[in-house]
């Protein structure tokens, strides 16, 4: 199985713009057989990485404001024209596509990963369970309702936003569904992936791949609320990429990728996963369940039920 991470650079806040770079980048995938490709996270309509630089705490700041505003403008919707058009495109391609995105549902935006199967269309949305740090300024926390694995091709695939990766129980959720790839999608910087994507492949027995971005102050908008502020921080590049593969050993396939806009590609062979359960299976007979209980509540969660 062909597997890649697209190390890429988004029309940051153009949703229509960064959607036609997914299409082609899926297209340059396809060519290479490439059977699942993951984006980073928030790919579609981009990280928000002016709150670390601009003091996005400061409540109430009209600015900070704006910059939501104008943030919550650039989000999707998963029934929206924009995931339509990465679906249907996945379809003619066939291949199968996990897609992290910034997902309106009226004022709130959440960080959530598509997966976009080339047959069934989308077949999960999960939104990230909780947001790191500053992200909790624009994200909304999400739930279980997206941990769920996904048969391509002869192997289960599943996958988890940026930090959640190092939440020990959605990991564990996952290896409970017989996940055999493992799918991480980060906004971009090698010191994110160089621990965490090994150590899962080696706890979980499982291939993993990390989908890493690149972002800096050139991909914001002149009209951008906080342009000018990004701009007195200094600060240039916030995303450095560091895509990477490793394999259920915890060995590198491919080691983090740094600042290089590129597909980042491997073949895996999924047999090696079994060879790799012979000493160590998280929830299969290295388990405890008579003393360890793990209960997971995959229901979407809403802010109001309605009974007729």
């Amino acid at each position: 199985m062909r597997v890649a991470a697209a190390q890429a650079r988004p029309h940051w806040l153009d949703s229509a713009a960064t959607t036609k770079k997914v299409v082609a980048w899926l297209e340059i995938a396809a060519t290479q057989r490439v059977e699942l490709i993951a984006f980073p996270e928030t790919f579609l309509s981009g990280y928000p990485s002016w709150l670390e630089h601009t003091n996005g705490a400061s409540f109430d700041d009209p600015a900070q404001k704006r910059a939501y505003a104008a943030y919550l403008a650039a989000a999707v919707e998963l029934g929206g024209p924009e995931i339509a058009t990465i679906t249907e495109a996945a379809r003619d391609l066939r291949v199968f596509v996990y897609l992290g995105t910034t997902e309106r549902m009226r004022g709130t935006i959440f960080a959530t990963l598509v997966a976009i199967d080339p047959t069934a269309g989308i077949v999960s949305a999960h939104r990230k369970l909780m947001p790191t740090f500053e992200e909790r300024l624009v994200w909304g926390i999400g739930d279980g309702h997206g941990l769920r694995v996904h048969q391509v091709g002869p192997t289960k695939v599943g996958g988890l936003n940026c930090w959640e990766n190092w939440m020990p129980q959605a990991r564990n959720a996952l290896y409970a569904l017989g996940e055999e790839l493992h799918v991480s999608v980060w906004p971009g910087n090698p010191r994110n992936t160089v621990d965490i994507t090994r150590f899962i492949a080696r706890e979980g027995r499982v291939f993993s791949l990390a989908a890493n971005g690149l972002l800096g102050l050139k991909d914001v908008p002149a009209d951008f609320p906080l342009r000018e502020a990004l701009e007195e921080a200094g600060v240039t590049d916030y995303c450095r990429g560091g895509s990477a593969i490793a394999g259920p050993d915890g060995n590198w396939i491919v080691e983090p990728v740094p600042d290089e806009e590129r597909l980042v590609i491997a073949d895996v062979d999924i047999a090696l996963v079994a060879q790799e359960r012979h000493n160590f299976d998280p929830t299969g007979h290295y388990s405890r369940p008579d003393v360890f209980t793990v209960t997971v509540d995959r229901s979407r969660r809403e802010a109001v039920e309605f009974r007729n």
